[in-house]
Formats: structure tokens, sequence, C-alpha cells
């Protein structure tokens, strides 16, 4: 069957629209489920994607669907474990299952990962960020249907900071130090918290995110150029795990000094290049500086939280914006001095 949609695409910098498309379902594929998108939120690629017309060396070369932190309703579907009309959060990962990596379960790692709105081939990847959208069953994560649109929509991010948080080790009883409390840096608050960290101590130079970051869950907030740290300093730093998530080279420098010698630095924070930093600090204290990118059993960890009630993300929700308004929403998502998470809606 084909079915018409309006898609959010984006066709290089500064340049985006919503345009008319039809797709094909195949009724009879085992495989696949047609789903309704009912709502998004923005990212930081969406942004990128949209300011610059590229992330990273990831460039816009064609039109495509924006959009990966997406959840949506069931049309039609031959799955055993999904009906009709059921909510779902979409898994925009799409790894081969094939890979050495996939084969040892680290499918965050594919080698040909198809992973929703990325330029990274060419063709694209297109997004959610549509009426319809066609999926693997795999893709589709049930959760309960009295939970929130403006909940569950967070669900993606949302995995990003369990998965990153799960890189620290085990959290329990743990004081942590999250540098950086955008959306990302508030999510992982939430995620440190709900491991068990009893300790969690913020940076930031925006008053309004520190403020955020204290009502998901955050102990103690700082003002990241203001504040005074000399107390973290003592005994070659006080934290057991900190948390990167800003991507800024003073920040990084932060993490490494107030971090305890043989502590953990997780990297989730990406900007441009870090130009230098006192490498010594790592060497010498025997700091584990370890990246985390995306995620894998945490999508369902995530969404199992969000629907339970465990992680409440909505003081991030800054607004709601129809689809038909992309690119006012894109514009207000760039407002970091006043906007924490922007959401599309689609239904």
């Amino acid at each position: 069957m084909k079915i018409s949609t309006l898609s959010c695409v984006v066709k290089g910098k500064k340049s985006v629209d919503v345009v008319s498309q039809e797709i094909n379902f195949d009724e009879q594929n085992q495989g696949q489920t047609l789903v309704q998108i009912t709502r998004g939120g923005i990212c930081g690629s969406d942004l990128h994607y949209y300011e610059h017309g590229k992330v990273g060396n990831f460039e816009i070369k064609h039109p495509m669907i924006l959009g990966h932190e997406v959840i949506g309703k069931v049309v039609k579907t031959n799955s055993r474990t999904l009906f009709e009309g059921q909510k779902v959060a979409i898994n925009p990962s799409k790894p081969c299952f094939n890979c050495k990596y996939c084969l040892s379960g680290e499918t965050n790692q594919c080698e040909t990962m198809r992973f929703f709105g990325s330029a990274m081939y060419n063709p694209h990847v297109d997004g959610g960020f549509t009426q319809y959208k066609v999926v693997d069953d795999t893709q589709c994560i049930p959760y309960p249907q009295e939970v929130s649109d403006d909940i569950m929509a967070f669900a993606e991010p949302l995995a990003v900071t369990i998965h990153a948080a799960k890189q620290g080790g085990d959290l329990q009883g743990k004081k942590v130090f999250i540098s950086g409390v955008g959306p990302i840096g508030c999510l992982t608050v939430a995620a440190v918290k709900a491991l068990g960290a009893t300790e969690i101590i913020c940076a930031d130079i925006s008053q309004r995110c520190l403020d955020l970051a204290l009502e998901m869950g955050a102990t103690k907030v700082l003002h990241a150029i203001n504040s005074d740290f000399s107390d973290y300093l003592k005994h070659k730093g006080e934290f057991d795990v900190s948390f990167e998530a800003s991507g800024h080279s003073s920040s990084v420098e932060r993490c490494l000094l107030v971090t305890k010698a043989k502590g953990t630095v997780v990297q989730i924070g990406m900007g441009a290049p870090i130009p230098e930093f006192n490498m010594m600090t790592l060497i010498a204290k025997e700091i584990n500086w370890k990246g985390s990118f995306r995620f894998v059993e945490e999508f369902n960890t995530a969404v199992e939280w969000l629907g339970s009630g465990k992680v409440n993300p909505l003081p991030l929700l800054s607004a709601v914006y129809s689809f038909e308004q992309l690119e006012t929403a894109l514009q207000q998502a760039g407002n970091k001095n006043e906007i924490s998470k922007i959401q599309l809606t689609f239904a």
C-alpha cells in the first residue's frame, strides 16, 4: 500500500521545508510495521544540520528527513507482539547484526549502522520527523498507553545518558560530578541518581541550566566561572566519577582535576577538537577516560523508566510546536539562553 505523508526535510544550511512524499508499506512483510508518528524531540544534531548543513564531516548532499527522537502509534503490522493503535517508542538504531561488534552485543558500534536522520551515507538515512514511517518490528518498543507523549518523547536522549552512566561503572553510593547541564547533562543527573549516586554536583555557565539540574536531582550546583572549586581539588580530586557533557576544553580540564586518582571521566559532550589540556593530570592520576556513544539495551531501559515514572523529564520541556512550524521550532531550539528541549507534534 502507498501512503502519503508530510515530512520535515533539511536541504542544506538554513534550508528546511515540510514536503509531501509517498512511502510504500508491504502488508505481507513479516518484519516491518507502519507507524503514525505522534511526537518528536529536536536534538543537537538536527540543529547542526539546519544551522551548518552538516554534522562533523557528514554534509547534506540531498534533501533528508530530520529527527531521531520519535514516538508513535502502530497503524499496520504483522507482528505477534504489536497491535494496531498501540503506542510505541521507536528505537532509531538499525544495526546490521552481522559485524563483529553486533555479534558481541555492542550494536552501538555497528560498522554499518543506519541511524535515523544521518547524512553519514549517500543516499542519506531519513529520520522520523514525518507523519508516517515504516520501521522494523524490533524498533518498536511498547509503553503504557496512559503515559503522555511529552514524557515518552524523551526516551532516546535518556537512553544516551543511561548508557553514559553505565560507562562510569557501579554508581551505588558514589560521588559524581557533571560538567555541562544542558538537556543531556540534566538527563545524566537523573540517570546517575536512579543508579544510586548519593552526591551529584553540577557545573555550568548558565544559571537557568543549573536550576534545572537541581530539579532533575542534583544535590549541589556551581557556576563554572564564578564558583570556588578549591575544595574539590584536595587529595588529588574528590569525585569517583565525572561526566563531561559540554565538549568544551576547559570543562574537560576541570573534570580531570576534580576526579580522584584512579577515578573515571566519562566523555559525553561533543564539540570542536580540544586544542590542548594538561595530559599529565590524566597520566599521573591514572584516570580512566572513557567515551560514551549512543546506547544498546538502554533504549528499552529508558522506555521502562519513563513509563514507570522513575525519571520525570518534564522540567526540560520548553515548548511544543506543530511539525508544520518546523523552521520556527528549530530557531527556538537554537536559543540556548532560554530553551532546553523543543518537541514537534505530528498528530
